[in-house]
């Protein structure tokens, strides 16, 4: 580690890392030499990326496929109006190269799956998990079990969050839990909603992202003591926190008593994904939105239902007519039983649960969720249409 080398400027840069007795030049160095990589530049990404960087993480790796939109600046501090339509890593490279010329950035401009995700992680020391679905958290859990490498993990909705580190090493050998230890299977499709559908508190990711930065540079540097083994749960409403101890599963099929799991699995198929509509939602007709459009221009009478929130219309509608998810029982009479409705929402989970309330308590036979909600239709109708 003693040639690893600093400049005057990076010097000066990190004088109050380098007095601190417990980090000095020992705890930089370690930070220089680190590759780490983080998953998503979202909510959590953007102030974990902020914070890596200017502490001097030597090399950074960005995984993300998404551009940036205008929902993304309540939250999401790395980025400004004028990166609204670019590609997050290349937006995030920019700022970060701004904030620190000293330290390299990589971008991986993809979706992370199990068929990129061993050629994109192999070489890095540390994964930071910033992303805000199943099917990703546990690629990213199986393959930092399988890949031996520390996962700094954290989450947030609404107004709470929580952080952990996942499979970390300690000095004596000893391996602490990962993340089937404390979910080892995912919620049923659609019970558990996302940021996108629930909605979070503008600062919670700033706050959690800042202690997930933290619990990196404390693997990185060995100093303190970092949460491998600890579930730190924060509430933001109310203020209050806790942390719980994680225990190890010996029925962990990564790494338990008898491991089942030796390579990374199809995480869509085993979060239940592709298959929510055979399962949960068999009673429930769909169409697509190219087949609404069709409907829509076509000279048979339609009825299209939105029962997303006004605040939600108000921001992008395709002229349904408004009735809140929790308004509907109050407006039955409004809904026609004499030709097809179609419901839609955002994505399509809150007009599906409205379609199964009204046919298991009205008995309605005519009624179409729009697959996708107005995300698709925006996507694959009218690309002109805002997304949220």
């Amino acid at each position: 580690m003693s040639d690893i080398k600093f400049s005057k400027e990076e010097l000066e840069r990190y004088s109050r890392h380098l007095i601190i007795p417990e980090f000095n030049i020992e705890g930089q160095r370690k930070l220089k030499a680190a590759r780490v990589l983080v998953i998503g530049t979202g909510g959590l990404g953007a102030p974990l990326l902020q914070y890596l960087s200017a502490a001097g993480v030597g090399t950074i790796g960005i995984v993300d496929f998404d551009v940036v939109e205008d929902s993304n600046l309540q939250r999401q501090v790395l980025f400004t109006q004028a990166d609204i339509g670019r590609p997050k890593v290349e937006a995030a490279k920019e700022r970060i190269e701004a904030q620190n010329p000293h330290i390299k950035i990589k971008t991986y401009n993809t979706t992370f799956t199990s068929e990129n995700a061993i050629e994109i992680t192999s070489n890095y020391d540390v994964i930071a998990d910033g992303t805000d679905n199943f099917p990703t958290r546990y690629l990213v859990n199986d393959l930092s079990v399988l890949l031996k490498v520390p996962n700094v993990y954290a989450s947030i909705f609404r107004f709470e969050g929580q952080v952990t580190v996942f499979n970390y090493e300690d000095a004596h050998g000893n391996t602490g839990p990962n993340y089937r230890d404390l979910f080892p299977e995912p919620p049923p499709p659609g019970l558990v909603p996302s940021c996108a559908e629930g909605g979070v508190i503008g600062v919670l990711p700033g706050i959690l992202g800042s202690l997930q930065a933290n619990e990196v540079i404390k693997v990185i540097t060995g100093v303190g003591d970092n949460l491998s083994g600890r579930l730190f749960l924060f509430d933001a409403l109310n203020f209050e926190t806790r942390t719980l101890k994680i225990e190890k599963d010996p029925d962990n099929p990564l790494n338990g008593k008898n491991p089942t799991i030796t390579e990374l699995i199809d995480y869509e198929q085993f979060c239940g994904l592709g298959i929510e509509k055979k399962v949960e939602r068999e009673d429930v007709k769909g169409i697509d939105v190219a087949t609404l459009k069709t409907w829509l221009e076509g000279a048979e009478d339609i009825q299209l239902i939105d029962v997303r929130e006004p605040y939600e219309y108000d921001i992008v509608n395709i002229n349904g007519q408004l009735i809140p998810q929790n308004d509907v029982l109050e407006h039955v009479d409004e809904i026609s039983s004499d030709y097809k409705v179609v419901v839609h929402c955002r994505s399509g989970k809150r007009s599906a649960d409205v379609i199964e309330l009204l046919q298991d308590k009205y008995g309605f036979t005519n009624l179409y969720n729009l697959e996708g909600g107005i995300l698709d239709w925006a996507d694959k109708i009218d690309t002109s249409l805002p997304k949220y």
